[in-house]
């Protein structure tokens, strides 16, 4: 098998993770096709609570399951970072994407479209309510480097030309290259995690750490539009996907939001359409039955 140009990767986690990664699955190979690469990343304390249908439908889309050591990976436990640790994991392709479990593709897509040389891409994040623009002189002072130039408008709470601040739901990358990214971004979020006096580190860590590992690792960002990464809830909550623009990626947060703009429907019809089941547990009957009279 030729060696993909793009992995796509993701944490698969019980109980919910593990059934959301599925369906992300499903939605990969209906929009992207076989030519990608796609591994989940299982933390190995939770390797045996994995489902078995979890690992068929993985096996039926031509993808892996890889368990990964997140315990003792930071001075306090920090689940939010598992994407962090499995960034820093080798993988076989010259490109690598990192999707948050409860995202989508929804229209035909290329890596093309979410890649760039010389540049980590993700997108604005939808808004940062929990911190004003205080929080970034320390940070950028402790990491020795200058306050970036650039200013953004969040995603979803535009509040006037602020410091960069990313999403981490949908994060690519090139593999390799002298200042690899995902071992520059480990060793950001563990010394801003290490500034004394900072406040809301957990759960945004990974978010608030990602602009400087950019720069640290001698890259840019290239910001996404809106279309490869449309976050959900918030102000648009039970509003309809807007018609004058093409959505390629939807990040959903939750299956309530995901009937709320009537995808929820297309989203069972990917998995069965890639498994045979809208539903992963149906491919282990067994397993359900025996789960359900534990119950």
């Amino acid at each position: 098998m030729a060696k993909a140009g793009l992995t796509f990767f993701y944490i698969v986690e019980p109980p919910d993770y593990q059934i959301l990664a599925c369906t992300l699955l499903a939605s990969i190979r209906t929009h992207f096709g076989r030519d990608v690469a796609a591994v989940g990343y299982c933390p190995e304390h939770r390797w045996d609570d994995l489902h078995p249908a979890v690992f068929k439908a993985h096996a039926m889309m031509g993808a892996e399951i890889r368990p990964v050591r997140t315990e003792g990976m930071w001075d306090t436990p920090y689940p939010h970072g598992n994407k962090i640790i499995a960034a820093m994991q080798p993988r076989d392709s010259a490109w690598s994407a990192f999707v948050d479990s409860d995202v989508l593709f929804i229209r035909e897509n290329a890596p093309a479209a979410i890649t760039k040389p010389g540049h980590v891409s993700c997108s604005v994040a939808a808004s940062m309510v929990w911190a004003d623009q205080d929080l970034w002189p320390p940070i950028y002072a402790a990491l020795d480097l200058p306050l970036p130039e650039e200013r953004i408008e969040y995603m979803r709470r535009p509040v006037g030309p602020v410091l960069p601040y990313f999403s981490s739901g949908l994060v690519t990358f090139e593999e390799g290259g002298p200042t690899p990214f995902p071992e520059v971004w480990y060793d950001t979020a563990r010394r801003v995690d290490r500034i004394e006096g900072l406040d809301n580190t957990r759960p945004y860590l990974d978010q608030m750490s990602l602009p400087a590992a950019i720069l640290r690792s001698q890259r840019r960002w290239n910001i996404l539009p809106e279309e490869q990464h449309y976050i959900l809830g918030g102000r648009i909550r039970k509003q309809p996907l807007p018609q004058d623009r093409a959505i390629h990626t939807l990040h959903y947060r939750n299956r309530g939001v995901l009937k709320e703009v009537g995808l929820y429907s297309y989203a069972k019809s990917m998995l069965a359409a890639q498994t045979g089941v809208p539903y992963v547990r149906r491919l282990v009957p067994e397993a359900l039955q025996t789960q359900e009279a534990q119950t």
